[in-house]
């Protein structure tokens, strides 16, 4: 699949590593929508492109907002042909804390937006996928999805956050084999530590500190990155199913 080609909808696309991919796709000739329940965030990135770019208020765990999300990017482009999974969030909390259990309500919001915002995402995007033309490379959409290394390494304290990215690693092999059928490609980006904007909120010692924990390069890791990854994703038709590490080879310890 060519870049330029195309039309796609990143989620969390008002801020951190979802702007970075947007940018970059716009950089690369395609049509992107910006999608973010912090639609200010969304039209500030859109703007850098008003002909190829549209902003989207989308809450990714409602099935008719992201419907209607959908909708506008068909109507406005024609068609959709590539979603960059980036919204989520990452609460932290002890199962037993120094005030009682973990928050039920919290983990599962964790996991509604994390997990069944991705899933969300997932099914009615690749509902309009499957009634696209195949493409000159014979292919009619493509999927990346965004775990974490937490999904393997998780902390203490990252219950909710690294069950939920556990989930999107699971969701990869079987949604691409099922969505083989219809030249639809399913990849997971798994990223350690990254400069967003939670991170880069963080004291420079702390920042710094972070960084020199992850063997090479020992630095956090810049959304440049993560967005040239899901442009090579894009254009490598036999990346199909795959959940890829971008870690600097971190391997996370307890806390």
């Amino acid at each position: 699949m060519m870049i330029g080609e195309g039309t796609f909808l990143v989620t969390g696309g008002g801020s951190g590593l979802g702007a970075a991919v947007g940018r970059a796709l716009l950089e690369r000739g395609a049509n992107v929508a910006f999608a973010d329940i912090d639609i200010n965030g969304a039209t500030t990135e859109a703007a850098n492109n008003p002909e190829r770019g549209l902003a989207l208020q989308v809450d990714v765990t409602d099935g008719k907002s992201v419907e209607a999300a959908v909708g506008a990017v068909t109507d406005r482009f024609g068609s959709l042909r590539g979603v960059v999974n980036c919204a989520g969030i990452a609460p932290a909390q002890r199962i037993i804390g120094r005030e009682g259990p973990h928050s039920l309500e919290l983990f599962s919001k964790v996991v509604s937006v994390n997990l069944i915002g991705t899933f969300n995402v997932m099914r009615i995007a690749a509902a309009a996928m499957a009634a696209n033309e195949l493409d000159a490379h014979g292919e009619r959409g493509v999927i990346i999805n965004t775990a974490s290394a937490a999904a393997f390494d998780g902390q203490i304290g990252q219950a909710a956050y690294a069950a939920s990215k556990g989930g999107v690693v699971s969701l990869t092999l079987p949604a691409a084999r099922e969505l083989g059928r219809n030249a639809i490609r399913v990849v997971t980006i798994a990223p350690g530590i990254f400069e967003t904007p939670m991170l880069l909120g963080m004291p420079a010692d702390v920042q710094k500190a972070l960084g020199e924990g992850v063997p090479f390069p020992q630095r956090l890791g810049r959304p440049a990155e993560f967005a040239a990854l899901v442009g090579h994703i894009v254009e490598n038709a036999y990346l199909n199913g795959e959940v890829i590490r971008l870690d600097g080879a971190l391997r996370m310890a307890p806390r």
